[in-house]
């Protein structure tokens, strides 16, 4: 960007502080600009009090001679003193013009005070100075774009402020402009205190967890068409609001600083691999916009849904996520924090399916990893899709972080030797000891027992009956694990390749079994992250979806994400993209989703009222039936003897009772389900707790859900309640709760 002057623009009136008696003069206090380009629309914006002054340190040490660089705005940007540019460290932008600004002018169009460049603006000081040091006014100064700005004495005037006019040179090349134009003043004023402007205070130095956040499809992530970069900025703006309004006393008592949010931008590096250019030969050239768009939002989801660019996209998250980590440890060595991941729709899934793809600790991979040694299998040759023989026994993945097989916490794996041992005792019950040898020669243990066929059987020299027995106690197994807790959706024989069944995991002492997490997954190698993420938050997802159209009808309760313990669904009840998690893992309970609380501390009023009227109603319907059925009591009732009144009416009104309370009992929902909620036992996949968290809509968004569909779907970035959960869920794992527990949270 040119460091030129703007096409038109000093002004006239400004308002520095009243010159003192006598012609004393004060230097003026400079502030720091940088210039913000929008739609080409250029605006200058002030730095945070705190970097204004460190760049004015830094100027008045004489650092700007060298090429020296002031991290502002919270290390997320670079300030080169020399060339006078501020450049993003951990995204691609480009680089915004900054300036010392002391002299500003009233702009034309939108009458937002611009400021000088740095020249002119130190030539107007020494004006001013030597005014009113001499008292010597109406000076003229013509400035850089051929303006003339004339000093005025301020005690000549009514009002004590300094007043700047300008008038344009005029010359034989140029255009004679109006009288009125020519002669109409521009208000300019001296010092950054005397324009309307709000200067930040500036972010806290202390980092204490650091988030990663990835988009959904297309390179817009809000209703105003903005990139992630921006959205982001305005979520990391709202935790600042969150952290001083409910973190007031950990921030007194410097137990909180703040958590850093940093984009990750997938979309760029995918459509830059040449598909758009192949996508633009076979587009139809009507309604060219909508094609346009649909090519560039709607079939991310088909690319990665596509083994190509699910793996360019897979590439390009991992290896962004870990550029980024690695690069915020440089800049910040005294980091100790923890890191987690956030995603946002199509974001989300992508995140899902990276970390149940994550490989376990090396100390977790060496027991389980000798389970499939005997058959040299990968898990996905298990299920019969395939054997990868240059896969090295090494690389083999733990069954309790495989989205294939997982191990519960605790359980134990068995080892070649223990497999066959296995083996000779299942025939000993079917009564086959003598083919023990030959289970043996073969150095087939359990697992390899449930992958055989009638052919490989027959095969390895087993008679016709012996035959027959193996094969039908291999299917009733496979039957009754698929009855109890199965994974549904894989093959049975595959099911019960896994190694222990549900059955006789009591027996053994061991609870492995295959799980159904992975299936489905297009074929991709998922890269490593360079660390554990503590919390996963999934923002209007549709993982639920994909899983189910995938083929997952079932999660098991004990799976967890290999190297994430927590996980967060929180979506807007109107997100048209959204799906829930936890009917997955429990499937033959309803229950309704935790509300997520209102960040200040109640439901919104619309929902009261509604729960309310509902309450009202159910109590209403009670009485009414509770009056008709003693109504009808007394006259179905038989005439009996007064000495027996007493008990008669005694033994009524119990009976009465007995009939009442169950018909009372289940209307009473709207308190008696929510109190049950927050018990539900949802597994492991975030630590025992609560996984499906749903916002309060807005009274006007109430009106119509369809038309607030959309605005559902993308109203995360400036929501305080899903950013306030974030903050309570990162905090809490520190220790560090709220000032006020939030009616309703966990």
């Amino acid at each position: 960007m040119a460091a030129q002057e703007p096409p038109r623009p000093p002004p006239a009136p400004a308002e520095p502080p009243e010159p003192e008696p006598g012609g004393r003069y004060e230097a003026v206090v400079p502030h720091w600009f940088y210039c913000k380009v929008t739609d080409t629309r250029e605006r200058w914006v002030p730095f945070s009090a705190q970097d204004s002054e460190r760049l004015e340190e830094a100027h008045g040490a004489g650092k700007d001679r060298d090429d020296v660089v002031v991290p502002t705005s919270g290390g997320r940007y670079d300030v080169h003193l020399r060339t006078r540019q501020r450049v993003a460290v951990y995204w691609e932008e480009e680089a915004s013009e900054v300036r010392r600004c002391t002299w500003f002018y009233k702009g034309d169009k939108d009458n937002k005070f611009i400021p000088y460049s740095e020249s002119f603006s130190k030539e107007l000081e020494e004006a001013y100075m030597v005014a009113v040091t001499l008292d010597e006014w109406k000076k003229k100064l013509e400035s850089p774009n051929r303006e003339v700005i004339i000093l005025h004495n301020p005690k000549a005037l009514l009002v004590p402020k300094l007043m700047v006019h300008y008038h344009p040179v005029a010359s034989s090349d140029d255009w004679v402009s109006t009288p009125t134009e020519q002669g109409r003043p521009r208000t300019v004023k001296r010092g950054v205190e005397n324009i309307a402007v709000e200067i930040p205070s500036g972010e806290p130095l202390q980092i204490d967890h650091l988030v990663f956040v990835v988009h959904g499809i297309g390179p817009a992530c809000d209703i105003r068409f903005r990139s992630i970069v921006q959205c982001v900025n305005d979520f990391r703006n709202v935790s600042l609001s969150m952290l001083q309004a409910h973190f007031k006393k950990a921030q007194e008592q410097q137990q909180v600083g703040r958590v850093e949010f940093l984009p990750v931008n997938w979309h760029s590096s995918l459509h830059s691999t040449g598909v758009d250019v192949d996508l633009e030969r076979i587009t139809l050239p009507s309604i060219n916009r909508l094609r346009h768009f649909i090519n560039d939002t709607i079939l991310d989801v088909f690319f990665y849904n596509s083994s190509t660019y699910c793996q360019t996209i897979v590439d390009t998250v991992a290896s962004e996520m870990n550029r980024l980590h690695q690069l915020f440890l440089q800049r910040n060595p005294q980091f100790k924090g923890g890191v987690s991941i956030a995603g946002h729709s199509l974001g989300s899934l992508i995140l899902f399916d990276l970390l149940t793809n994550q490989k376990a600790d090396p100390e977790e991979d060496k027991h389980c990893a000798q389970v499939m040694e005997a058959t040299d299998l990968t898990p996905a040759a298990a299920w019969g899709w395939g054997r990868e023989p240059n896969m090295h026994r090494s690389k083999l993945v733990s069954r309790k972080h495989n989205p294939f097989w997982i191990c519960s916490q605790g359980s134990r794996t068995t080892s070649s030797t223990g497999g066959i041992e296995e083996v000779k005792e299942i025939l000993r019950k079917l009564e086959l000891s003598e083919y023990c040898d030959v289970f043996e020669k073969e150095k087939m243990d359990r697992q390899a027992l449930f992958l055989c066929t009638e052919t490989n059987l027959k095969e390895m020299g087993i008679p016709l009956g012996p035959r027959m027995k193996i094969l039908h106690y291999l299917s009733s197994k496979t039957e009754m694990k698929d009855q109890s807790s199965a994974a549904p959706g894989h093959s049975k024989r595959g099911a019960e390749a896994g190694g222990s069944q549900h059955g006789d995991s009591t027996e053994d002492g061991r609870n492995c079994q295959y799980r159904d997490i992975g299936l489905g997954q297009v074929s991709a190698n998922y890269p490593q992250l360079n660390y554990k993420p503590t919390i996963f938050f999934a923002f209007g997802s549709p993982i639920g979806m994909f899983l189910t159209v995938r083929g997952v009808k079932r999660i098991d309760p004990n799976y967890s994400l290999p190297t994430c313990k927590g996980f967060f669904n929180i979506f807007h009840p109107f997100d048209p993209v959204a799906y829930r998690i936890e009917p997955m893992i429990v499937p033959d309970l309803e229950f309704e989703p935790m509300l997520l609380p209102h960040h200040k501390g109640r439901k919104r009023m619309h929902l009261e009222l509604k729960e309310g009227l509902t309450r009202m109603s159910v109590d209403l319907k009670n009485n009414l039936l509770g009056s008709l059925r003693v109504a009808w009591q007394s006259f179905t009732r038989a005439p009996v003897p007064a000495l027996e009144a007493g008990s008669t009416e005694a033994e009524a009104e119990a009976e009465a009772g007995t009939e009442k309370q169950p018909d009372t009992k289940p209307e009473e929902p709207p308190t008696a389900v929510k109190e049950e909620t927050p018990l539900i036992n949802v597994g492991r996949l975030n630590g025992g707790n609560r996984i499906d968290y749903v916002l309060q809509e807005k009274p006007i968004e109430s009106f119509n859900e369809y038309l607030f569909a959309l605005q559902g779907h993308l109203c995360y970035w400036e929501s305080e309640d899903t950013v306030l959960l974030v903050l309570k869920e990162i905090y809490q794992t520190q220790g560090i709760t709220l000032d006020q527990p939030l009616p309703g949270s966990q």
